[in-house]
């Protein structure tokens, strides 16, 4: 059985010749073929790390799991789709939601563990039906909303918590990350939130000497003085040894917090494979309900010993786009590199010692940047917002969302926020849909036009409503 971990050497594995591809199956010498694993790992960092430490989990277990996640991701595709699986930020506000109503770690991973199952599930059903059940139940209109909705759930966040623990510090953060994402060109672009990490930390040292101790809120909310930069559990971490890892607990009401995030993952993987399938000239199609599988799997290995869950990372792409190599067996080695990384507790020290500061400038964008994903799959798809059969459950959906309005149906039993806005934006929708007039309902393809094969006959009966592209 192909399972994808043989390639063969591109030219004289050095450099790609002028305007060639290192395609998936092939590669370059393996020194050089390190050095483009631990690219990838690079590229991965800022959110990828980011990411556990605002759901309060270990970021040395995420890096561990992370690169797990990758093997299991590239063996199950056999080798043809090269992706990174990093951890997925839109779990973040989840994770806030859980914590604010008292659940533990074991309480959110307990809960992704079902998302990952329930994406394993709907990876199974697109292998076996094909990608339509999943726009016949999910068209765009209603991924984009609910991808939004988790973004902005956010901004509270960022609003409470991180930012009045060092608003200067946030503030100058925010700015160079933003000029970095916007004036850096090529992989440097790619890594823009890991240069604000990076620029953070310096800024948060730079302050300390000059200015000494700040007198704001901490990580836990109290008002004191305290440094910008601790490093004191950098000097008492150890430098070979395992992360924490810990078992899940479920509970009903976190499950169903957690849930409504399976669409943007759905979106996520079909952005991907579909972006991989345009940048290396294979039709992936093929490909799509087995990516979605083993993502779910990856997830529920991770948030089985304590992680967090995982998704294929756009970032990743950026990096593939600007050196034309698209070999898995660079990917190989990031999860080689993502497992060694792991294994080092200095490592996850100096990450979980993020200022806050840092965290708020930094979140700022971030946040920011999932919710307007929700629009980019709107616009790609052209989503006609005048259609009051898009436009109501989308906006009803998305305040209740942002708002973080709850509905109490009994003492035990609510739903607010991020769930309650998918349940209305998803019934909305189709409830609306089986009463309105059969001229605001045309029909609207799967996926962009032309780049699967999903649905050969969309083209021309209507304006287009598919394509799914975000990341994480």
């Amino acid at each position: 059985m192909d399972l994808g971990v043989r390639w063969k050497l591109h030219g004289d594995g050095k450099v790609p010749a002028p305007g060639a591809v290192v395609r998936p199956d092939e590669r370059l010498s393996w020194p050089r073929t390190a050095g483009l694993g631990a690219q990838h790992v690079v590229a991965m960092f800022g959110a990828s790390f980011v990411a556990p430490v605002l759901m309060g989990l270990d970021p040395n277990l995420a890096i561990m799991m992370s690169g797990v996640a990758t093997v299991i991701f590239l063996l199950a595709t056999r080798g043809r789709v090269p992706s990174y699986l990093g951890c997925s930020l839109s779990f973040v506000g989840v994770a806030a939601v859980i914590r604010a109503q008292g659940g533990t770690s074991a309480t959110v991973t307990g809960a992704v563990l079902v998302v990952g199952a329930a994406l394993f599930l709907v990876g199974l059903a697109v292998q076996r039906f094909g990608a339509r059940i999943i726009h016949a139940a999910m068209p765009p209109i209603v991924t984009g909303a609910v991808v939004m909705l988790i973004g902005f759930n956010l901004a509270p966040v960022t609003a409470s918590t991180y930012w009045p623990q060092d608003q200067w510090t946030a503030l100058l953060v925010m700015l160079f990350t933003g000029l970095a994402v916007v004036c850096l060109r090529g992989f440097w672009s790619r890594i823009a939130i890991f240069l604000g990490l990076v620029f953070g930390y310096a800024l948060s040292w730079a302050l300390d000497r000059v200015f000494g101790k700040i007198h704001s809120v901490d990580g836990s909310g109290k008002l004191t003085d305290h440094w910008r930069l601790d490093f004191s559990a950098v000097g008492q971490a150890d430098w070979i040894g395992l992360p924490s890892f810990h078992g899940p607990s479920f509970e009903w009401s976190a499950i169903l917090v957690a849930l409504p995030v399976v669409i943007a993952l759905i979106a996520e993987n079909a952005g991907h494979v579909k972006a991989v399938g345009e940048m290396t000239g294979d039709n992936l199609d093929d490909k799509l309900g087995t990516a979605i599988s083993a993502d779910g799997v990856g997830s529920m290995l991770s948030t089985a010993v304590g992680g967090p869950p995982n998704t294929t990372y756009s970032e990743n792409i950026g990096v593939m786009a600007a050196t034309r190599v698209y070999s898995t067996a660079a990917y190989w080695a990031a999860a080689g590199f993502a497992l060694l990384f792991g294994l080092c507790p200095k490592f996850g020290a100096v990450v979980a010692a993020i200022p806050g500061g840092v965290l708020g400038g930094i979140t700022v964008i971030l946040y920011g940047m999932i919710g307007l994903l929700g629009a980019q799959i709107w616009i790609n798809a052209k989503v006609d917002l005048r259609n009051p059969l898009n436009l109501v459950p989308a906006a009803a959906g998305i305040i209740i969302g942002v708002g973080n309005v709850s509905m109490e149906f009994t003492d035990t039993f609510s739903l607010s926020g991020i769930a309650l806005g998918t349940v209305v934006v998803i019934t909305g929708y189709h409830a609306l849909r089986a009463f309105a007039p059969a001229h605001l309902k045309t029909q609207q393809p799967l996926l962009d036009e032309g780049t699967s094969s999903y649905d050969e006959k969309a083209e021309g009966e209507g304006e287009g409503d598919g394509s799914q592209r975000a990341k994480s």
